[in-house]
C-alpha cells in the first residue's frame, strides 16, 4: 500500500509542476501590457517601470518563473492590485463560503444519487427505474446557471420560500444559512448527482450479475443483504473515482453558482478580479482550484486502492 501511495504522490509532482507554469504564463498570454492594462492606458511611464519592477516583469521569463513558485511554495502568491491585499490572504478569507457550498452539494448529490441508483438497479425495467433515469438525465443536462435561475424564480422570487440571493454565516444564523445555501447547493450539485445516480445504477447492474452474487442467494443469503454486503463495496469502486475527478468540478462550478446567488466565496472573488483585471488574484484563484483538483483526483485514486485491494498491490 506504501509502495500505490508514493507512486501515486510521484505522479502528481509533473502535473503540479505543468499547472504552476500554465498559471505562471497566464499574465504573459494576455493581450496586451499586463502592467499598461492594470495601471490605464494613460498611466505615467514612470509608474509604469516601478509596478513592471515590483511585480518582477522586467527579469528573463525563466527568472520570473523560478521567483513566481519560490514565493507561491511559502504562500506567497503576490498582492491585489485593487487593494493591495495578499492574494493568499483574500482567497482564504473568501474560501469558507466555497468550501460549505461545495460540501452541501456533494452531500446532496450522493444522498440523492447513490440511492437512486441503487433502487434502480434493484428494480431493473421498472417504473422506478425509468423515474430515477429520467430525472438523473435532466440532472446532468441542465446546465447549473440554468438550474439555479429556475429555482430562484420558482421558490424565491415565486413562491418565496426561499431569499434570492446572499449570504449569513452559519455560526449567526443557522436558518438563515440553510435557507440561502440550499438552492445554490442544489444547482451546484444536480449534474453530480445525475452522474453518480447513473454511474452506480449501471455497476451495480454489471454487479449484481456475476457468479459470487449467484453463490450467495444459493447459500440463502437474501437478496437485501446479498445487495448491501456484497454487492454495494464493489460497486462502489467507479462512483468513489468519478466523485474524486468530480470535486474538482464543482469548485469550478461555483464559479458562476456564487455569482448567480450572490455569495461571497472565492468564484465571485475571481469573477470581479476579471472584470477588475486584478490579474495577481485571477492567478491565484486559478492555482488554487487547479491544486485541489489533483489533490482530489489524488485522494479518488487513494480510495480506490483502499476498496480494492488488488489494485494497490498491483
Amino acid at each position: 500500500m506504501l509502495r500505490f501511495i508514493g507512486a501515486r504522490l510521484l505522479g502528481t509532482l509533473p502535473v503540479v509542476l505543468i499547472l504552476s507554469i500554465g498559471v505562471f504564463l497566464m499574465l504573459h498570454l494576455t493581450p496586451g501590457d499586463p502592467v499598461q492594462i492594470m495601471l490605464g492606458q494613460d498611466a505615467d511611464p514612470q509608474a509604469i517601470a516601478a509596478l513592471r519592477a515590483e511585480l518582477g516583469l522586467d527579469q528573463p521569463l525563466p527568472v520570473q518563473y523560478v521567483r513566481w513558485a519560490g514565493n507561491a511554495l511559502h504562500g506567497d502568491l503576490g498582492r491585489s492590485i485593487r487593494t493591495n491585499q495578499p492574494v493568499t490572504d483574500a482567497i482564504v478569507s473568501r474560501l469558507p463560503v466555497t468550501i460549505e457550498l461545495s460540501l452541501v452539494a456533494l452531500v446532496i448529490s450522493l444522498v440523492i444519487g447513490l440511492p437512486a441508483g441503487m433502487l434502480a438497479a434493484v428494480r431493473r425495467n421498472s417504473l422506478l427505474d425509468l423515474a430515477s433515469t429520467g430525472v438523473a438525465l435532466a440532472g446532468v443536462s441542465l446546465p447549473s446557471f440554468f438550474l439555479g435561475i429556475l429555482l430562484i424564480l420558482v421558490f424565491a422570487l415565486r413562491l418565496r420560500w426561499v431569499p434570492p440571493s446572499g449570504y449569513t454565516p452559519l455560526v449567526q444564523d443557522p436558518a438563515m444559512n440553510v435557507k440561502q445555501m440550499l438552492m445554490p447547493a442544489i444547482a451546484l450539485g444536480a449534474a453530480l448527482a445525475g452522474i453518480v445516480a447513473r454511474l452506480m445504477r449501471s455497476s451495480l447492474l454489471e454487479v449484481l450479475g456475476a457468479d459470487y452474487m449467484r453463490t450467495a442467494r444459493a447459500k440463502g443469503l437474501s437478496e437485501p443483504a446479498s445487495v448491501i454486503g456484497h454487492a454495494v463495496q464493489n460497486a462502489l469502486l467507479p462512483v468513489v473515482t468519478t466523485v474524486g475527478l468530480q470535486v474538482g468540478a464543482l469548485l469550478g462550478g461555483a464559479i458562476l453558482i456564487e455569482t448567480i446567488f450572490a455569495l461571497p466565496g472565492i468564484g465571485r472573488l475571481a469573477v470581479d478580479s476579471i472584470f477588475a483585471r486584478d490579474f495577481p488574484i485571477v492567478q491565484g484563484v486559478v492555482l488554487f482550484l487547479a491544486l485541489v483538483r489533483v489533490l482530489s483526483n489524488l485522494i479518488a485514486d487513494l480510495l480506490y486502492g483502499r476498496l480494492d485491494p488488488r489494485i494497490a498491490h498491483a
